[in-house]
């Protein structure tokens, strides 16, 4: 029996690679980031202290008040993340992603959930790339229809509680490599790709891709994009506009 990925060209009896669509998920798919919803879930279940918010109140105050950057607070979540991981419960740790993935299943922009559907529609191979969690990332990937996801993962110990390391470290922060990896594994083509990304951390694998997405940009990816004259889509509110 073939596998799923493999196509049959009946004229000439070649098997076809499947197209691939890959995504980055925080702020691009998700009106926000898993990570931050994970922690803040974490914290309220008791799963983390609550002084683990202390870590990143500062940065998120600043950001809210456009006095610092997006990127420093997302960064001091993924401190306290890690800070606090160690010595978790895996199956606590599970019970609060499954409810955060639940919870915000819907919490999408329509640009982007349109595109992943009309593109499962025409049988490409969804893959989503994220810096958050594993473990939610697939759990909030899975309605949507993607199949493949690469999310970071932390090691768990035989006493079923995380030892606070991350786990191919090297691999989940370059994401071209990634992209790579899976191409080979999958084996998939790159004739008529398409990637979706929304930071300067998503320019490596975009580069790779022959339709580069640039979706509700930062100034970084946005001035990459006007230079190599990538499509730059911006939602707000109710208008989506593509230039």
């Amino acid at each position: 029996m073939k596998k799923a990925f493999q196509l049959l060209d009946k004229t000439h009896g070649k098997q076809t690679q499947r197209k691939l669509a890959v995504f980055d998920i925080d702020g691009t798919v998700f009106r926000s980031s898993l990570l931050i919803e994970l922690t803040e879930a974490l914290i309220q279940a008791g799963v983390f202290p609550a002084r683990a918010k202390k870590v990143y109140l500062n940065a998120y105050k600043k950001w809210l008040n456009r006095e610092d950057s997006y990127e420093k607070y997302i960064g001091a979540v993924i401190n306290a993340f890690e800070k606090n991981i160690k010595g978790a419960s895996k199956n606590d740790f599970l019970k609060v992603a499954n409810s955060v993935a639940a919870f915000h299943q819907n919490r999408v922009y329509r640009y982007t959930r349109d595109l992943i559907s009309n593109l499962k529609r025409k049988n490409y191979f969804l893959l989503a790339i994220s810096n958050s969690p594993k473990e939610i990332v697939e759990g909030f990937c899975k309605k949507l229809g993607f199949n493949k996801v690469y999310g970071r993962v932390y090691e768990v110990g035989a006493n079923r509680k995380f030892t606070g390391h991350v786990l191919y470290a090297n691999l989940i922060s370059d994401k071209a490599k990634i992209l790579r990896r899976a191409i080979k594994k999958e084996k998939l083509s790159l004739a008529g790709s398409i990637g979706v990304g929304d930071t300067e951390n998503d320019i490596a694998f975009l580069k790779i891709v022959k339709r580069p997405i640039c979706f509700n940009p930062n100034q970084k990816l946005y001035k990459h994009a006007k230079r190599a004259g990538w499509q730059i889509v911006v939602e707000r509110k109710d208008v989506i506009y593509s230039h």
